[in-house]
This record gives C-alpha cells, sequence and structure tokens, in this order.
C-alpha cells in the first residue's frame, strides 16, 4: 500500500515446534531445546519486533517439568517484558477469543508492562488434557506471559474468531486453530461444520493471518489438512507440526494465499527433514503488502545426514566375496562417520560467522546419522557389526552415541507372513518407521492392518496407545480394554441364540460396531480413571507417587457402572437379531415374586439378586428415538423376554417367576428351598440401594432416586 511507513508497519516473529523438555534427561542434549527457544525470544527483542507469533508445541510434553517451565518462564520475562510501549490496538472483543480468568490481552494489563505481546495456539504436544481441560499455555497466560488464542473446545463444531490487531493504518486479522486429531478434522471440514468469522467492516482493508498445527502432507487419505480446506480470503498462512524448515513462502495458486513453514527449532527426530537449517522468519506487513526476513538460528548443534548403499560402494564391493569382512567393512564405515564429524563442524562454523565466532570456542558434538543399505549381491556378504556397538565407538565426538548408524535391507518382492499366516508389513516399511520418527499411531495401524482382532476395535486400539506412550496417561490401555470387553459382554447378552459355534461372529459384528462408532465421533476418548484419596500417612518420597499404585484407582463405583451403561445404551443400536428391552413393570414384578421364594438364606442376598436382574433388562430399543432416555412401560399383556442362553449360567437367572414356559436350572439346595417357603423374606427401606434401576417405574413400598 503506498504511502505506508515503519509507523504502519508490524513486525512479526514466526517460529513454531520448539519442543520445550525434549530429552531434557540426556546428559549431553539435554539444554538444547531450551537454549533455542532463547535465542528465538532474543531475536524477537534484538530485531524489535511488535509481536512474537507461536504455531504449537511450545513444549514437548502438554505436561511439562519444572525446569522446561521455568527455563520458558524466564525467557519470555527477560525479552517481553519492558518500557517499551506496545503499539499494537486491540480492537475486537478480547473475550471472544481469550477464555480464562484472564481474557485479555496482556500488554493491556495495568498491572505489568509488556513490551512484545507473543500469541501461540497449541499443539498435539502441549494439548489441554486432565481434570480442567487446562494446557501448559494456561499457566503461561495466567502468568501473563502469554496470549493463547485459537482453542478448539468442541471438535466436531469448530468457530474460528480473528484477533483484531492494528498498528496505524495497517489492520490484521489474526487467525488461529489449535491443534484437532487429523482424521476428525478432515471429517469436520468436509462436513461444512468449521466456520470463520471476518470483520464486519472494511473486510477488504484487512491482512488475514492464520497459523495452524496439522499435517501438511497426505500420509494418508484423511490424515492431513488440504490448503483448498482453508478460507480464500487467508492472505498468509503459518503452518506448525511439520519439522522440516521451509522458510521460503510457498503461493498457492488455487487459493491465492502463501504457505510459511517455519520448521521446528530443535531436531526432535534423525530424519532428512530434520537435518535442514533451522530457521524462524521475520514477517513484515503494511496494509495488504508483506515482506518476509529469514533468520538462521546459530544455537542449534549441527546435524548431517547421509545414505549409502554398499554394493554401489567401490571399496564395499573388494570386500564382498570375503568370508570375514566384517572388521573392514566396520573401518571402511568409520571412515565415513569421520567425514560427516568434520563436515558438521564445519557447517557450524560458518553459521557462527567469522566476526561472531569466538577462538576458544568449540563446536558442540554433532548430531550424525548414517543410513547404510547393506543388501549384498548374489554370492557375496556384507558382515554388519551391532549398530549399537558400532555407535558407541564414537562417544566423545557425537551427541547420538547409541543411533548413529542405521543399518536395512533392500526391499523384498512379495509379503512377509508369520507362522499363523498372517500378513506382516515389509521389511521396507519397517525401516523408514524409525522409532525416533514414527507416530505412534501410525505403527499401531500398520501392525494391525496385518492382523485381526477379534474382541477389541483397531482403531480406538491406536487411539489408546497414543494417549499411553503420548501423554503419558498410564493407565489408558486398562481403561480401554476393561470398556471395550464390557461394551462386548453386553451386546453379547443382548443378543438371542448365541451358541459356542457362531459366538466368534458375533463378536466381529460386536467389534466392527464399536469402531464404526468410534471412526463417526460417537465414542469419545476414555476418561481417565478416578483416583482415591491420599492416605495422611503416605510418603511419595519413600512409597513413591500415589496416583501411580494399583490401590489408588477406583476400580468398581456403582454410579458410574449405571451411568457409563445408559450413555452407551443410547448410541448403540442393536444389529438384526438382538432382543428387544423387556417390559420394566414385568421386570419388576418377576423380581419381586422370585426374591423370597429363590434367595432364603439373607436378606441381603434378596437385593443383590433385585439388583442384578433389573440390570440386566434395562435395555434402549434400536426402534427408538436415540433422543429418549427413558424406556416406556409395556402393556400389562405383554411377556416378559426370554432369557438368552448365554445367560444360563448367571445366578440372576435363576430367579424367574414359574409362569415362564422355559426351564430353568435351579442352583439352590432342597433345604434351604424347603426352609425359605416357611419363612417369607421382609426387606426394610434401609436395605434397599439407591443404585435400583431409574428407568423402571418404583413400588410404593420402595424409594428410587431419579435420573438425569
Amino acid at each position: 500500500m503506498p504511502g505506508l511507513t515503519s509507523a504502519d508497519t508490524i513486525r512479526i516473529l514466526i517460529a513454531t515446534d520448539n519442543h520445550v523438555g525434549y530429552a531434557e534427561r540426556d546428559a549431553i542434549r539435554g539444554d538444547d531445546s531450551w537454549k533455542a527457544f532463547h535465542e528465538v525470544m532474543c531475536l524477537a527483542k534484538d530485531r524489535d519486533v511488535d509481536m512474537v507469533l507461536l504455531a504449537g508445541d511450545l513444549f514437548h510434553d502438554n505436561k511439562p517439568s519444572r525446569k522446561s517451565m521455568f527455563n520458558v518462564m524466564r525467557s519470555l520475562r527477560m525479552n517481553c517484558y519492558g518500557e517499551k510501549p506496545c503499539e499494537l490496538e486491540l480492537l475486537s472483543d478480547s473475550s471472544e477469543v481469550f477464555q480464562g480468568a484472564f481474557n485479555h490481552v496482556n500488554y493491556e494489563d495495568p498491572d505489568i508492562n509488556v513490551a512484545i505481546p507473543v500469541f501461540s495456539i497449541h499443539g498435539n504436544h502441549d494439548d489441554p488434557s486432565g481434570e480442567g481441560h487446562l494446557a501448559a499455555l494456561d499457566l503461561l497466560q495466567a502468568a501473563g506471559l502469554v496470549n493463547y488464542y485459537g482453542r478448539t473446545p468442541e471438535s466436531d463444531n469448530i468457530q474460528i474468531k480473528p484477533v483484531l490487531l492494528q498498528k496505524g493504518n495497517t489492520k490484521l486479522a489474526l487467525y488461529g486453530m489449535s491443534n484437532v486429531r487429523d482424521e476428525r478434522l478432515f471429517r469436520t471440514f468436509r462436513d461444512g461444520k468449521v466456520k470463520f468469522y471476518q470483520p464486519g467492516m472494511q473486510k477488504q482493508d484487512w491482512f488475514n493471518l492464520m497459523s495452524v498445527h496439522q499435517n501438511h502432507h497426505a500420509y494418508t487419505e484423511t490424515g492431513y489438512l488440504p490448503e483448498n480446506f482453508l478460507p480464500e480470503f487467508l492472505d498468509f498462512v503459518v503452518w506448525g507440526h511439520e519439522h522440516e524448515c521451509l522458510i521460503d513462502p510457498t503461493y498457492n495458486p488455487e487459493m491465492n494465499f502463501h504457505v510459511l513453514q517455519p520448521g521446528s527449532s530443535i531436531a526432535t527426530s534423525l530424519m532428512p527433514g530434520e537435518a535442514v537449517p533451522k530457521h524462524v522468519a521475520i514477517l513484515n506487513v503494511a496494509g495488504k503488502d508483506f515482506t518476509v526476513e529469514t533468520i538462521r538460528l546459530k544455537s542449534i548443534r549441527p546435524f548431517v545426514m547421509k545414505e549409502i548403499i554398499l554394493a554401489q560402494e567401490k571399496e564395499a564391493m573388494k570386500l564382498v566375496k570375503k568370508a570375514n569382512n566384517r572388521t573392514e567393512l566396520t573401518r571402511f564405515l568409520e571412515g565415513i562417520i569421520m567425514n560427516m564429524i568434520q563436515q558438521a563442524n564445519e557447517e557450524w562454523e560458518a553459521a557462527q560467522g567469522e566476526d561472531e565466532l569466538d577462538e576458544d570456542e568449540k563446536p558442540p558434538l554433532p548430531l550424525i546419522r548414517l543410513r547404510v543399505e547393506y543388501t549384498a549381491p548374489e554370492g557375496g556378504n556384507f558382515d554388519c557389526e551391532n549398530p549399537q556397538r558400532f555407535s558407541n565407538r564414537f562417544v566423545g565426538k557425537v551427541a547420538n552415541v547409541n543411533d548413529v548408524v542405521q543399518f536395512h535391507r533392500r526391499k523384498a518382492g512379495g509379503v512377509r507372513k508369520t507362522q499363523n499366516g498372517a500378513d506382516l508389513p515389509e521389511e521396507s516399511m519397517l525401516a523408514s518407521l524409525a522409532i525416533d520418527s514414527v507416530k505412534v499411531e501410525k505403527l499401531v495401524r500398520e501392525f494391525l492392518t496385518a492382523q485381526s482382532l477379534t474382541i477389541l476395535p483397531q482403531n480406538s486400539f491406536g487411539d489408546a496407545v497414543s494417549q499411553f506412550v503420548d501423554k503419558d496417561d498410564k493407565h489408558a490401555m486398562e481403561l480401554f480394554v476393561t470398556e471395550n470387553l464390557l461394551k462386548q459382554v453386553e451386546q453379547l447378552m443382548k443378543m438371542d441364540n448365541v451358541d459356542e459355534e457362531n459366538i466368534r461372529d458375533a463378536m466381529e459384528e460386536g467389534k466392527s460396531h464399536l469402531e464404526e462408532l468410534f471412526a463417526s465421533g460417537h465414542l469419545k476418548k476414555n476418561k481417565k480413571a478416578k483416583r482415591k484419596p491420599r492416605p495422611e500417612n503416605w510418603d511419595s518420597e519413600i512409597d513413591g507417587e500415589w496416583e501411580d499404585q494399583p490401590a489408588a484407582i477406583v476400580r468398581s463405583d456403582p454410579d458410574d457402572e449405571e451411568d457409563s451403561d445408559d450413555a452407551t445404551s443410547k448410541i448403540i443400536a442393536p444389529t438384526k437379531g438382538r432382543g428387544k428391552a423387556a417390559p420394566p413393570k414385568k421386570a419388576a414384578t418377576s423380581a419381586k415374586k422370585a426374591a423370597p421364594a429363590k434367595n432364603p438364606r439373607t436378606k441381603k442376598k434378596v437385593v443383590e439378586l433385585e439388583s442384578e436382574e433389573e440390570e440386566d433388562v434395562v435395555m434402549i430399543d434400536s426402534d427408538e428415538d436415540e433422543s429418549q432416555l427413558f424406556v416406556k412401560p409395556a402393556p400389562p399383556t405383554r411377556a416378559t423376554k426370554k432369557a438368552a442362553p448365554a445367560k444360563k449360567a448367571a445366578p440372576a437367572r435363576g430367579a424367574v417367576s414359574q409362569s415362564a414356559k422355559q426351564s430353568q436350572l435351579n442352583f439352590s439346595q432342597p433345604a434351604m428351598q424347603s426352609r425359605g417357603k416357611s419363612r417369607k423374606a421382609q426387606v426394610s427401606d434401609d436395605e434397599i440401594s439407591d443404585d435400583d434401576d431409574a428407568f423402571e417405574p418404583a413400588p410404593s413400598a420402595r424409594s428410587t432416586r431419579s435420573r438425569r
């Protein structure tokens, strides 16, 4: 826009994927992540920018350590606080874009003096979790250090409102969308459930900037965010989550906007994309025009990666016919590693510049990765040393002393099979899924695709493993197995004519149904298990954390079990051939008749039997409306539902009315039966649990609790 000066230019330092806390327990690389972040914040202060924009994954863990939190807060306070006034004016309603107790931008807070505000969305590593659904960014926002925006409280109904800022004659509409699971976000965009809001006036004068944190490339059909899903009115998109540094903006002619992918500020995996030099960018916005300044980070540990094929190396081919060639082959590979170390040191010195390089300063130990394809020609052999033992030869010379080399063979034709005939992923696929780069969900999906689970649903299994590994939820797998087994048992109990021959087909049918519900978003992720209060005499230093103890988990809560059963009965529609719900009045009558006759031992047994019988017959019919929470009472002439064959062994099925046509097994002893006939059991109100089924009309002699 002609006539605009520096007073009208908004300078924005852009960075993403800082991953503070990565490998913080590593003796060599423990401080790399926060040093890189500190350099980024120092650049913001030295270059006198107006604001800093972070596009997710500020922390490597959604529960960062105290050390990580301290280093981030220290860098923010050292570089963002100051006497310089912030020249950005907020034009939008801050309560609509910022949530929490402090729903305003930090530089307008009268109690603190912020010179450079930081705006950030959360990524997939530092996303909200736990009680209160809080993220690490919520702590920084409460401390007045960060403006946390772009929240996505509902992944299937997303509304994106911009932060409207102005400096001079330049108007900036800052959009943000924090990380959502890629497959779910793809479906939400496809269904038209993502809504963008625009300024109500002078839409053509606003520079629309957006930050996202999603997969940029199509790793699977729906496991990414296509650029053409974003609205056309955007001018510039900052793309987080991808670690490869593509610092030069690329133009999308279809959508008419530019995309910048800054990449991570630290290498979290030894992959080719991480070996690209790390940069940050300063975006200068004046009116509708922009320019980009790129800055290479200097504190980053050098990383050199190389891949060789031994069959194409002259020195290696001289050894292929020798019987014992391990020693000579190891010496050949050592020479390649030493050349890579020298190359890394030279690149680091070149990045520092001659003026700033101190003569006494030594380059940090580099990251080295050599991928070796050791497939030998016919009649030959390459005897390679153990990769970890080979890597340990470079202690004191490299930073990654356990994984310097990676051996793999060339892709072989055909599909490998296990002993039971199940297909396995090919070796090339396993080689590409390196442990330091693979996503857990992708690894689980690759293996489960080749296997066949009969009871547990495969898609939610991968999600549970991801929660266990990425989110450090130690009880995610236990809850997943327990809940899905209960759901399978419930569905089998609802079916008629299930015997040993077709029970496998019935379980497959139930598993497929659970997978469909999870894929459609009806089944949510497992909630964390409830914990008992810590005992007063518990010493965490001696006995360990109370939350990690098996005894701390509340394993059986009648209220929670009944509530979860009610919730799943709303969602799960029985497939063809499953029995319908028994009429509540009939169930209550039969339970009352059977209680005094079949359980003469104690009054407590009577109550338990009645509770089991009632819980067994309360189901929602698939023909009824999903939103209906209560079962309609059936006409009194309707017969009770026949018991399913799978329930014959249950004690509750022994207590049925004598008018039932189907014969029942009687497990009571004759002496106990005769004694029970002579005495009528009396049940007091105090012995009846409030957790009895609330779907049935209550008898006059009992008091029940209404359910919502």
